[in-house]
């Protein structure tokens, strides 16, 4: 079927169709949520300082920039699961995430003598960032590129690498409350590194599984 004709069939369909693309995804994004936390909690749980650290800015701030990213790139694979769907304001939120990020950092150069630089940006978890994170997210990545498999991507390539990209937002939310190195520093080199391994992965995934 070509793009055209696929189009005409989905407009043909409304709102059925509509309405089944996305209990796809939320319920993709459900399942992909309860399978993330039980890896997580099997392989790491949470900090045992939790409590004490939730009350620190830099500790909460690593999850407002997570799920800023979960939710730009839920947005936007939702998008280009339907063929013709316009992708300009959903593109556009996946600054939100880095930019904010970047506004982080940029306090952190001022709060933290330049001696300390270093040493709050190496941290103490980077390996475990590296491991911990991909490892949580193949799960996740799987199911959301099933549901590729059930919409009808006309970039598959593009398609999965978002996928990587959100099931690394939603690998790196349950990971920030193990992780005990808070400082933007370590989160703006670390888990973006993290998840660009999910982003490949998701990439080669989408070309191979999401094509139609």
């Amino acid at each position: 079927m070509k793009t055209d004709d696929l189009i005409r069939a989905l407009n043909a369909d409304g709102g059925y169709r509509t309405w089944s693309l996305r209990g796809i995804w939320l319920g993709s994004a459900v399942a992909a949520t309860l399978v993330a936390a039980a890896i997580f909690m099997v392989l790491l749980g949470p900090r045992p300082d939790i409590a004490d650290a939730a009350e620190t800015v830099r500790f909460l701030f690593k999850f407002v920039v997570t799920l800023a990213l979960v939710g730009s790139a839920f947005h936007l694979i939702q998008r280009l699961a339907r063929p013709g769907a316009e992708l300009g304001l959903s593109v556009s939120m996946l600054v939100i995430a880095p930019a904010l990020l970047a506004v982080a950092v940029g306090a952190e150069f001022i709060a933290l003598p330049a001696e300390q630089w270093k040493a709050f940006w190496i941290g103490n978890n980077s390996r475990v960032c590296l491991t911990y994170i991909p490892l949580i997210g193949l799960a996740p990545l799987a199911i959301f590129v099933a549901a590729l498999r059930h919409s009808a991507p006309t970039r598959p390539g593009l398609a999965g690498a978002v996928a990587g990209l959100l099931a690394g937002g939603l690998s790196a939310t349950f990971y920030a409350a193990q992780c005990n190195d808070d400082s933007p520093f370590f989160v703006a080199t670390w888990y973006p590194l993290a998840i660009a391994m999910l982003v490949a992965a998701g990439f080669v995934m989408g070309r191979i599984f999401a094509r139609w």
